[in-house]
């Protein structure tokens, strides 16, 4: 695919979730959540995470708050994609992500949708806009609480 292809591409679907997200809410049980934050810009965000009956799968998850396109579009995506899956998997894919913003690999076919946003990478302040959510769900997963949040997870220790 030509660059300019690519680039108008990557434009398009961080527009269309930015501006139609479909995930935005609360989910409609919350087992866990988490509220994040990037100093640098002012980016944030509250998770909320519910899971399946055998509390093993992830069935929603639901953000609010506020930032740029890149922000939010990351998390529209993430919640889309982290549906269906077990914690472990779903910890794994945050893993996989943060390493493709470093230019460490992609998703698979079934998840390349997500690959769109290794055109982050060329704006390399505008990374930690694009992990932000994603940083926010595995301090959610692992902490699994319900408990309000009174302080945010910072994403500044990401490189």
């Amino acid at each position: 695919m030509a660059l300019d292809n690519l680039r108008n591409l990557y434009q398009q679907v961080i527009l269309e979730h930015y501006k139609k997200p479909r995930h935005r809410g609360v989910t409609d049980t919350v087992h866990c959540q988490q509220r994040g934050h990037n100093p640098s810009c002012g980016d944030t965000i509250e998770l909320t995470v519910q899971l399946e009956a055998s509390e093993e799968r992830i069935a929603a998850v639901k953000f609010e708050g506020e930032g740029c396109a890149i922000a939010m579009a990351s998390a529209d995506l993430m919640a889309d994609a982290m549906k269906g899956k077990t914690i472990s998997e779903a910890l794994k894919m945050v893993q996989d992500f943060q390493k493709m913003m470093k230019g460490e690999g992609e998703f698979p076919r079934e998840h390349r949708k997500l690959n769109v946003m290794q055109g982050v990478a060329q704006f390399p302040v505008r990374i930690k806009c694009a992990t932000l959510t994603w940083h926010t769900l595995k301090a959610a997963l692992e902490h699994q609480t319900v408990e309000s949040a009174d302080e945010f997870v910072s994403n500044e220790e990401i490189d």
